[in-house]
């Protein structure tokens, strides 16, 4: 049975100062949850019966097995599955050397835990596994955020810290790449196999700090070039478009 003080808990994940304070974060779903069970620590698993049924051999520090009215009244979302999960925060160390052999991403500021949770599964798809975010971007372990990643966050790992720093600490002769309106095209460019590629926020673009930063500033063109158009793409979208393209160029 699922105690009232354990469905407070659960729910209290919802809000950033809870879990903060507890370094933990909330996953919901049959597949979200298998996904993440053996990447991170699961401090309280709570499941059907038909479910436990179906995983043998699943382990947590602590289970509960509950019928799914119970869960029900556990779980954030309009339509609970079989299964929900409590894991610990992992702490990961940042090492900006790394963007000298690989490419990584940078998000400054992107404020939507859906964008932020795209973005995740964007990285995933094409290998890039460290994001580093400005202490601005929304937080992974928002419970929007851990279901759009689609257990993409078990292998991007995230790193929270002050964006300029991080980019003048990088090693000397790391790219860093951005998206402008008056960059140039994306697609004349020549793109490295490694460096750093900066996102901005979803209204303002790449802040006046960072964008001084920022050596090799690109343009995903619109089509036809100058035809009227949408101000600007999506933040996740222009991150698919950039990814896609500097991973096209490792295929030639």
């Amino acid at each position: 049975m699922l105690s009232k003080n354990k469905i407070k808990f659960i729910r209290s994940l919802e809000q950033k100062k809870y879990r903060k304070e507890e370094q933990a974060f909330l996953a919901e779903g049959n597949k979200l949850v298998g996904d993440l069970l053996g990447h991170f620590e699961c401090r309280l698993l709570v499941a059907t019966e038909a479910w436990q049924t179906a995983h043998p051999g699943v382990t947590a520090e602590e289970t509960v097995v509950v019928s799914k009215d119970e869960l029900a009244r556990a779980s954030l979302l309009k339509a609970p599955q079989e299964v929900l999960a409590v894991f610990r925060q992992p702490a990961y160390s940042c090492d900006p050397s790394v963007a000298a052999t690989e490419l990584c991403l940078a998000l400054d500021d992107v404020q939507d835990p859906g964008n932020l949770g795209t973005i995740v599964r964007i990285a995933d798809w094409f290998g890039i596994r460290h994001i580093f975010c400005s202490i601005g971007t929304a937080d992974l372990y928002n419970p929007k955020t851990v279901q759009a990643t689609m257990g993409a966050m078990a292998r991007v790992r995230l790193h929270y810290v002050a964006l300029p720093e991080l980019l003048q600490a990088l090693p000397e002769g790391t790219p860093v790449y951005g998206t402008f309106l008056d960059g140039s095209d994306l697609y004349a460019q020549p793109l490295s196999a490694a460096g750093v590629v900066v996102m901005g926020n979803e209204g303002n673009g790449i802040s006046a700090g960072v964008a001084r930063l920022v050596n090799r500033r690109l343009l995903i063109p619109n089509y036809p070039v100058g035809a009227p158009t949408s101000e600007s793409l999506n933040v996740a979208v222009a991150t698919a478009v950039v990814c896609a393209e500097f991973r096209r160029g490792l295929r030639h």
